[in-house]
């Protein structure tokens, strides 16, 4: 016990960090905004140690600006979503270990971003990092984008685990040079994460869970964070290391459009 209260205080000076590095002012919805139904919650409000590093509030995701939809840098889920991942994060602490979260709930909006974003054959500046060997003609028919998505009916997260005391991910710079997101962990993306052998939302098949030629420790961590969300009820996207759905959803058939903010929750 006293291992696992020395954790939670080092995570929570870390999460503190890296709220006041991201938050930003709500922006004002108005009034016609449609909001989350009964049994979404801010991931915050259910478990505050769990590391948030919201890419798509930021330009540092594969389309290389702010997603429509996301206007403050929080985690909302369905409460049962939610209440395993704290579940998990309770086993990982007790390792030295802390989940970070990259996704959450995704609005229609978000999706219907990428989708224009990937049509646009021209706009290619972020391939060098998120997608260097797939051609961006072939983002729908290989998987990468599609028209809907599960994180819409809000009980799907992307993530990934941090060995603890975390320490502060280098922010991203606009313009700075790209490094392929399957590159040597010590070249690519300085992110926090464990060695997981590729970045968060790379296309590429080594991304794929149990990709054989990831081997070694990046395996181990993979098998990791699969394991402790797979016992809890999370079932993870074979295509994606970082893609899990909490299982059975609450909303299994509904696509939902409310934006990512505080005033979404409020009822």
């Amino acid at each position: 016990m006293p291992r696992l209260a020395a954790s939670v205080r080092a995570l929570a000076l870390s999460v503190a960090a890296l709220v006041t590095a991201t938050a930003a002012p709500s922006v004002a919805a108005a009034s016609s905004e449609p909001t989350a139904p009964e049994g979404f919650v801010a991931l915050r409000d259910v478990d505050p140690t769990i590391l948030q590093e919201m890419r798509y509030f930021t330009p540092h995701n594969f389309v290389g600006e702010p997603i429509d939809g996301y206007r403050q840098p929080m985690c909302i889920l369905t409460a049962p979503a939610a209440k395993a991942l704290h579940k998990a994060q309770v086993s990982l602490l007790r390792r030295g270990y802390s989940l970070k979260v990259y996704d959450c709930y995704r609005p229609q909006r978000a999706v219907d971003h990428f989708v224009r974003w990937a049509k646009d054959l021209d706009d290619q500046a972020m391939k060098g990092e998120f997608y260097p060997q797939v051609d961006k003609t072939r983002l729908f028919e290989d998987g990468y984008i599609a028209e809907k998505s599960g994180h819409s009916r809000g009980s799907t997260v992307d993530l990934t685990i941090v060995k603890i005391p975390a320490r502060p991910t280098h922010p991203y710079v606009p313009g700075q040079p790209l490094v392929e997101c399957y590159a040597p962990k010590e070249e690519r993306f300085p992110d926090n994460s464990v060695d997981m052998g590729t970045g968060f939302d790379c296309f590429d098949t080594l991304s794929h869970t149990l990709d054989p030629r990831v081997q070694g420790k990046q395996r181990a961590n993979r098998l990791l964070l699969k394991g402790t969300l797979e016992r809890l009820g999370f079932t993870n996207l074979p295509e994606e290391w970082w893609h899990f759905t909490y299982k059975p959803e609450l909303y299994p058939d509904t696509y939902f459009d409310f934006p990512v903010s505080r005033h979404s929750l409020s009822r």
